[in-house]
């Protein structure tokens, strides 16, 4: 499991100051129903935006 998740989506409300994710879980899906081969491929789906 990873130590340290970093983040700039300043307009989240896990993002924390150092760019790191505030989160107790992060939950990540690919666009479409294979595997992934770029990044680009992916969303975070933890993301939700500060109030």
């Amino acid at each position: 499991m990873a130590k340290d998740v970093l983040c700039e989506v300043n307009n989240c409300t896990y993002w924390g100051e150092g760019n790191v994710c505030n989160a107790d879980q992060i939950y990540v899906v690919t666009h479409k129903q294979s595997k992934a081969k770029t990044t680009e491929e992916t969303d975070c789906k933890t993301f939700e935006v500060k109030s």
